[in-house]
Order: C-alpha cells, then structure tokens, then sequence
C-alpha cells in the first residue's frame, strides 16, 4: 500500500487529562489508566467532582468557570490527550464566574439556552482548536461498551417490544431535537420523557404515572446527531434498584454505544426481580422480535 494510504495512527497515549465530574465512569477510568500504566491527571471541580478520586494522582481543584486555568494547567503538565466524564450539574452563570477563556466559549455559542449534544460538541470543538486530543472513555475501558444481546435469564415478551419500538421511535425524535436520552413506555403510552433532571429522576417520577398492568420499558439511546466520544448513555445497578423500585417490565439500551457499569451486578438485580436488560441497535429493528 503506497505510505500516502497507510492509516496514520496516533502514538500511544502515555499521559491522559482526565476533566472528571460526579459519578462512577471517572473512577473506572482512573482504574482503567493504571492497569494500561497510563499516568493520570484529574482536573477536579469543586462541588462536583468526589474528592476521593484525586487521591494518590496529580490534580488540580477548580472551579466549572475557570477555562483559562484548566488549559494552561493541562499544557504545564505536557498533557494533550484528554477524556471529559462524569456527570456535571449545570451552573448559572452568576455561580460560573467566567474567566476570559470561558467567556470566549459562551460567546462563540451565543450564551444560548442549547442541549447537552450542542454544548459538548462546542466544547469539543474548542479544545481541539487548543491542540488537544479529545478520546471516549471506551478507548481505555473498553469492557463498558454495552454489547449486543440479553444480559441475564429474562427476555423481553411479546408486549415489551411494543414499548421498546415505540421508546426508540420517542428518544430518536426528540434526542434529534437535543432534548434527552431516555423514554418510559407502558403499554404503548409514553409515561415520561428524559429532560435536564436525568434518568432516575425520570424513573422515579414515572412511578407516579405507571398504569395497573405490565410495568413498563424504559428505553435509553444515542441521540442522533451525538459525539460517541462525549456523554454516551450509562445504565449501571442504580438505575436497575430505581426500575425495581418503580415496577418497569425492563430496560433497552443502545448496543456498542451505552456504557453499562458492574455488569454481573446488573444481571443479578434483573435476574432477582425478573426484569430484563437487552442491548439493540435502533437502526436494525427488524432482527428482533
């Protein structure tokens, strides 16, 4: 093959930023990094990140407005490659406190009220203007990828995937809109919608308005037009406990593009109070019942 086709592969990764929100996903990470003998920097954000995960590893503590500190910290670390995870509760701009570099990002998406996918893929797109490489926690722990297939003994019924179509049908229209992930559906009727509170917040809400009957699917996808580097739909035991909780039939994911925490706990929350966990593609229905 003549060297100007050869893929050009990027070198190992040998330091990794780490720019950690709340949640699981940046400790697996970290994990991650120190099983493949890559050196870990956490940027930590006050009153978001669990002060736990710095322990023992380089960080920095700063505030979710303090852009211009965050780069420059990055840069003094030789530090390129970088992974945003965790969940972040979204300040107003009077508890952000802008420094220049921040103020710069608000201004180039017109400090406009815009969805989740808009705003990463902003940020995404500014960073590599910085000259920093932006990589999805799946390039270094790659066993959280949701892989295709029923995870544990209980299989959807005829019913649920009457919910599960209608669900992808819902959270493809409206993720096109940048509006949420996740959808519950019972028997046909959509119960709720995922906005700015997130998924269990969706599912405790919804046991509220669950009918008498079969329980319920909750459905969670990519949206459409989302960064598969960036935000990819989680479910993990919590999210199974809430569904127990609020007496869903089950739960439909996204195969090779959700991540899926502990999934031998998983199997074993769903196997116990027989729910069933299936990870699908959207875009080929028709292999399934």
């Amino acid at each position: 093959m003549p060297a100007s086709q050869e893929k050009q592969l990027e070198p190992p990764v040998k330091r990794l930023g780490i720019i950690a929100g709340g949640g699981y996903l940046p400790l697996r990470l970290v994990r991650a990094c120190g099983e493949q003998g890559i050196e870990a920097f956490i940027v930590a954000f006050e009153g978001q990140t669990d002060p736990c995960l710095v322990h023992e590893h380089q960080h920095i503590w700063t505030r979710l407005g303090a852009a211009g500190t965050v780069l420059s910290t990055l840069r003094a670390h030789e530090i390129t490659d970088i992974v945003l995870i965790g969940s972040i509760r979204r300040p107003s701009l009077a508890e952000l406190r802008p420094d220049l570099k921040t103020v710069e990002f608000f201004t180039r998406i017109g400090l406009k009220a815009l969805g989740d996918s808009d705003l990463l893929s902003t940020l995404r797109a500014l960073l590599e203007n910085e000259g920093f490489r932006v990589h999805g926690i799946h390039e270094f722990a790659t066993n959280l990828l949701a892989a295709e297939g029923v995870l544990g003994k209980i299989r959807p019924g005829k019913a649920d995937w009457i919910d599960i179509r209608r669900g992808i049908e819902i959270t493809q229209n409206l993720g096109g809109l940048d509006i949420g992930q996740a959808a519950i559906v019972q028997e046909g009727i959509v119960l709720g919608v995922e906005a700015a509170e997130g998924t269990d917040e969706l599912i405790r809400r919804c046991k509220h308005l669950k009918r008498k009957g079969r329980g319920g699917v909750l459905v969670k996808m990519c949206k459409p037009q989302q960064d598969r580097d960036l935000d990819l739909p989680t479910i993990g035991p919590e999210t199974l406990r809430n569904a127990v909780d609020t007496g869903l039939s089950g739960i439909a994911v996204h195969a090779g593009h959700s991540l899926l925490l502990d999934p031998e706990e998983v199997a074993k929350i769903a196997d116990k109070h027989k729910l069933f966990v299936i990870a699908l593609s959207p875009d080929n229905m028709e292999n399934y019942a």
